[in-house]
């Protein structure tokens, strides 16, 4: 399942692309269980912090039942529509992302955010940016409504972030998210089974979550073998350099 023409220049314009059904529902069955049998054993309250910025049931990351939602899906045909795949580091794990209901019915906004930047709880190593590719994403729950803890995208913010580091340096970063004028967020509603890749200078964050179901998710971080300690900015200045099948866009 390779993105078509009018996938690829939503990528280009918005910086994210959603794909209906792209992981089989067994997949997703297999994961939902996995997860929740790891759920069924506990949660340490003193842990959750560190779960919610890294991951939940860290133990099943590496797992089949959670890797194999990238590599026996949709996913890596996407991926190699538009990423050179066999110059990618190998993913051998998935971030197990869950958001639970909260108890007041008003949700705050989402904030925006770029994965990588230190937080004292996401295992950034602080004057550091962690930077990769794209961002693959898998629904593992259906989301017919907003403000249930959908994954929020800024579109178009990949491009406007990749001119300010041209002009300012990737370095820039490490001071905060750059100040652009945000464009109106769009909240991703979906079914489970769906496959939602982001270039990585999206913004996005996640909403409050005031429904009454948890929000399961599983992020993939894809990323290039050439962005390194010593090189690590190239990618961040010039947005589409690793990806051979979006020059026809960019």
């Amino acid at each position: 399942m390779a993105l078509d023409r009018n996938q690829k220049s939503q990528l280009y314009e918005q910086g994210y692309v959603q794909i209906p059904g792209g992981v089989p529902q067994e997949l997703v069955h297999d994961a939902l269980k996995a997860i929740n049998h790891s759920l069924g054993q506990g949660v340490p309250a003193e842990k959750i912090a560190t779960y919610r910025a890294q991951s939940f049931v860290p133990e099943l990351q590496s797992d089949p039942a959670i890797t194999n939602l990238l590599y026996r899906s949709s996913a890596m045909d996407v991926l190699r529509s538009v990423i050179d795949v066999d110059r990618i580091h190998p993913v051998r794990s998935g971030q197990v992302a869950l958001r639970f209901p909260i108890a007041e019915s008003t949700p705050r906004p989402a904030h925006p955010h770029i994965d990588g930047m230190y937080s004292p709880s996401n295992g950034v190593r602080e004057g550091t940016i962690s930077n990769f590719t794209a961002l693959v994403g898998v629904l593992l729950s259906d989301l017919p409504n907003p403000n249930a803890g959908n994954f929020t995208v800024w579109p178009g913010t990949h491009r406007q972030f990749g001119e300010y580091f041209r002009r300012h340096g990737a370095e820039a970063l490490l001071d905060g998210l750059p100040p652009i004028e945000m464009p109106e967020p769009v909240q991703i509603t979906g079914k489970a089974g769906d496959l939602i890749l982001a270039h990585y200078t999206l913004a996005h964050g996640i909403t409050m979550n005031v429904s009454p179901h948890i929000r399961y998710a599983v992020f993939f971080r894809i990323k290039h073998t050439e962005i390194d300690e010593s090189n690590w900015q190239a990618s961040m200045q010039d947005i589409w350099l690793h990806w051979p099948g979006m020059r026809e866009f960019a």
